[in-house]
C-alpha cells in the first residue's frame, strides 16, 4: 500500500497575492494537474508526468490493450525515428512540414521524430511481402510517444509537442473486408469510450494529410475544444465543420438541412479507411487465392492516450477539484487516520490499521494511506477531495465509540457507518467498477 508521506508529489504552492508571469491561457485540467503535482512543465509543449498521473495513464493503456485484443490486435513497437526516405516516397514531405521534427545522424541521414507510423509499418510489411491471404486481416498496433511541433502548444497534455498515442494499422484483402474491419474497430472504440463514462461524440471527419476514403473522429465536448462539431437535428448526422463547404449558414453535409446544432469538441481518437494510399506506394502485397500478388487495403486507428487523460479531467472536474473517470482514478481509496497527539489517536489508530489491512484485501494496490499525522484530519480530507479519490474513509473521533464508526465518502456522498457496513460499501463499489470493466 502506498504511503502518501513517501509519494513523490510536487504540489505547486502559489502565494495568495502572486501575479501570474505566464499570461498564456491554460485549461482547467492543466491548472489542476500542475497545482496538485500530477504534471510538471519541462520545455514549452512538453511535460514531466508524475507518479499519480502515470498510474492513471497505465490504467488507460491497460483498457486500450484489452480493447485492441478484442479485435485481434497484435502489439508491436516501431522505432520513434523514421527515415525521411519513407516519407518522401509517400509524398508526405511535400508542402508544409513545419509540424515535423526533423534531424540528422552523424552520417547525415535524415529522420523524423514520428508523428505517426503509416510509412514505417507499411514498409515493414512490404519487406515481408508477399504474405499469404490466410494471414489477413492483419491488425498491428502499438502504444508509444509521438511528436508534433505544434504552432500553438497549449492546454497541457491536450495539445503537447510530445504525447502518448495508441496507433493501429490494419491490412485486408479487399475494400469490402477493410470496411468490416473499420466497423469492428469503431465498435471497439465506442465500447471503450462508454467504459470511460465521459460524454463523447463520434463525427464524420476529413481525411487530411492521412488520405483515404472514410474518416471518423471521437470528441469530448468542452468549451476548451478547438474543433467545431455540427449535429443535424433533422437526420441526426454528426460531422466536423471542416467536412462542410465554406458557407455563411452551416448545413448538414448529408441532408442539407440548416437545422444544425454546433458545439466545441476535443478530439481524442480518429479512424481512417486508407485504401491503398500507402500499400500501393510501398508494394505491401499478399498472395491471393489464385497465387498472384495483390495490394492490401489499409486502415489506421489512433487514440490519444495522454490527451484522453487531460480531456476527461477537463470535462468532469470542477474549478477546484479533480473528478476522474471511475476506471482512471490513480487510487480508488484514500484512508485517513487521526492526528498525532490527539486524544483519540491511540484507539482510532487501531481502527485505522484494521481498515488498511482489510481494504487492501479488497482493492489490492489501489489504496493510498494518508499517514501524514502532523496534519489535521480536516486538512488531509480537503486535499483528498481536491485530488478526487473516488472513495475516502476517515477514522476519527467516532472510531473511539463503544461501537466504532468511520466516515466514508463515495463520490462526494458522506455517511457514517460501522466498520463492517463500511467494508460492505467498499466491496459494493469495487463490484460496480468490475462490472464497468466487463461491460
Amino acid at each position: 500500500m502506498q504511503k502518501l508521506s513517501r509519494l513523490f508529489w510536487p504540489v505547486l504552492v502559489t502565494p495568495k497575492n502572486a501575479v501570474a508571469k505566464n499570461l498564456e491561457a491554460i485549461s482547467k485540467s492543466q491548472k489542476l494537474m500542475t497545482e496538485l503535482g500530477l504534471l510538471k512543465p519541462a520545455t514549452h509543449g512538453t511535460f514531466q508526468i508524475m507518479p499519480l498521473a502515470q498510474r492513471s495513464l497505465d490504467k488507460l493503456c491497460a483498457i486500450v490493450n484489452e480493447a485492441m485484443l478484442s479485435v485481434e490486435g497484435q502489439k508491436i513497437t516501431l522505432p520513434v525515428l523514421t527515415s525521411s526516405i519513407l516519407w518522401n516516397k509517400s509524398g508526405r514531405l511535400k508542402g508544409d512540414i513545419t509540424e515535423f521534427f526533423m534531424l540528422r545522424d552523424r552520417h547525415n541521414k535524415e529522420f523524423l521524430l514520428s508523428p505517426t507510423h503509416e510509412e514505417a509499418v507499411t514498409s515493414m510489411l512490404a519487406s515481408a511481402a508477399p504474405i499469404s491471404y490466410r494471414q489477413l486481416p492483419l491488425r498491428l498496433y502499438q502504444i508509444g510517444p509521438k511528436f508534433r511541433d505544434e504552432l500553438k502548444a497549449r492546454f497541457g497534455l491536450m495539445r503537447a509537442k510530445e504525447f502518448l498515442m495508441k496507433d493501429m494499422y490494419t491490412f485486408d484483402r479487399s475494400e469490402k473486408e477493410a470496411i468490416i474491419t473499420y466497423e469492428l474497430i469503431n465498435e471497439a472504440y465506442m465500447k471503450l469510450f462508454q467504459q470511460l463514462e465521459v460524454p463523447f461524440k463520434k463525427v464524420e471527419a476529413c481525411t487530411g494529410m492521412m488520405g483515404g476514403k472514410i474518416s471518423h473522429e471521437y470528441h469530448y465536448i468542452s468549451p476548451a475544444g478547438e474543433d467545431n462539431l455540427l449535429h443535424c437535428q433533422n437526420c441526426n448526422h454528426a460531422f466536423n465543420a471542416e467536412v462542410s463547404a465554406e458557407s455563411a449558414t452551416p448545413k448538414c453535409v448529408q441532408c442539407q438541412s440548416v437545422n444544425v446544432h454546433q458545439v466545441k469538441g476535443m478530439e481524442v481518437a480518429h479512424a481512417f479507411l486508407l485504401g491503398d494510399r500507402y500499400s500501393k506506394v510501398f508494394n505491401a502485397t499478399f498472395l491471393h487465392t489464385d497465387g498472384k500478388p495483390k495490394t492490401s487495403i489499409m486502415g489506421c486507428y489512433g487514440i490519444g492516450i495522454s490527451r484522453i487523460l487531460a480531456a476527461a479531467l477537463e470535462v468532469l472536474s470542477t474549478e477546484n477539484e479533480l473528478k476522474w473517470p471511475t476506471l482512471l482514478a490513480p487510487y480508488d481509496v484514500c484512508i485517513i487516520g487521526p492526528k498525532q497527539g490527539s486524544k483519540e489517536q491511540a484507539q482510532a489508530e487501531q481502527i485505522e490499521n484494521q481498515l488498511c489491512q482489510q481494504i487492501c484485501e479488497i482493492y489490492g494496490q489501489d489504496v493510498i494511506h494518508d499517514d501524514r499525522k502532523y496534519m489535521t484530519i480536516g486538512k488531509r480530507l480537503m486535499e483528498a477531495k481536491r485530488m478526487g479519490y473516488p472513495v475516502i474513509i476517515v477514522a476519527g473521533s467516532k472510531a473511539c465509540l463503544t461501537e466504532p464508526k468511520v466516515e466514508i465518502i463515495i463520490r462526494e456522498k458522506s455517511i457514517e457507518l460501522d466498520i463492517y457496513t463500511a467494508l460492505q460499501e467498499l466491496a459494493k463499489y469495487k463490484k460496480q467498477k468490475i462490472n464497468l470493466i466487463q461491460t
